[in-house]
């Protein structure tokens, strides 16, 4: 029996009516059979540039404009509009998190050649390891669960965070095994009827029906200059997420029309907090 760590932070799914009245687009996913079939699944895919709210940091009540909500795994989803839940998919979180997977399945943590943890230093999380079809497959003994939880909870999508873990894994990792278990965890979704989003990683954009991504969820397009590449391949449907004033009043500019841009302060801090910053186009 696996056992799972805590949630990183601090319901039933909504009926057709409500979620047309929301803008959204049924349409039907592949998701894996037991037997290694395959056979059509009913996902919800959100509408092309609907007001989006990246709530990561601690959820609060969305503005009346909001039509799309983005919170963690831990947190309820908000209620009447289109929600995404966050797992950290391909790295563990910081603290405590990191403690119990050294406990409990340390031989899914990516080490580098003297055996110490390879981490993204950023945000301070080790990388998991999905370098082999075994490991990937005890992986999806965790992550596939909490997955479920999301579809449980009442979640529309999921949003796996940190795709682009093999840049920083010191060459230990290719978007070959990146591709490979976004694969798994597309068919978990799909199995779920939860759409899943692409995160970032325009590298895997050429892969996209591959994996199964139905839509994206990309940090700095503007700034990256790779909002064209991603509004391309998913017909307009992405949030793009701009951290930086200049950057958002250019993604405006250019994007604001067509696509969902948000501003928000880079920790995604709650409203009401000291440093909380939301603004869209």
């Amino acid at each position: 029996m696996a056992v799972f760590p805590p949630p990183a932070r601090t319901a039933g799914a909504l009926a057709l009516v409500l979620f047309l009245t929301l803008g959204g687009t049924a349409c039907s996913a592949t998701g894996a059979k037991p037997d290694g079939g395959s056979t059509p699944k009913p996902v919800r895919v959100p509408a092309a540039n609907a007001d989006f709210d990246y709530q990561l940091g601690g959820p609060y009540p969305p503005s009346g404009t909001v039509r799309a909500v983005s919170r963690d795994r831990s947190a309820e989803p908000a209620e009447g509009r289109y929600n995404i839940c966050y797992v950290n998919a391909f790295q563990t979180q910081p603290g405590e998190a990191v403690t119990w997977w050294k406990k409990h399945h340390p031989d899914l943590l990516l080490t580098d050649d003297d055996g110490e943890l390879i981490v993204d230093e950023d945000w301070d999380e080790p990388l998991l390891d999905i370098s082999t079809a075994p490991r990937r497959a005890a992986l999806m003994d965790i992550v596939g669960p909490w997955i479920d939880g999301c579809a449980t909870a009442g979640y529309d999508a999921v949003e796996p965070d940190n795709l682009d873990s093999y840049e920083r894994s010191d060459g230990k990792l290719t978007s070959r095994h990146a591709a490979a278990f976004a694969r798994l965890l597309a068919q978990r979704a799909h199995r779920q009827h939860l759409a899943i989003a692409q995160k970032n990683t325009a590298d895997l954009l050429p892969r996209r029906s591959h994996i199964g991504f139905d839509f994206a969820v990309v940090e700095e397009c503007a700034r990256y200059k790779e909002c064209p590449d991603f509004s391309d391949a998913y017909d307009g449907r992405i949030f793009d997420i701009e951290y930086v004033r200049k950057d958002f009043a250019a993604a405006c500019r250019t994007w604001g029309a067509s696509l969902s841009v948000t501003l928000r302060d880079r920790d995604v801090r709650p409203a009401g907090t000291d440093g909380y910053v939301r603004r869209s186009c």
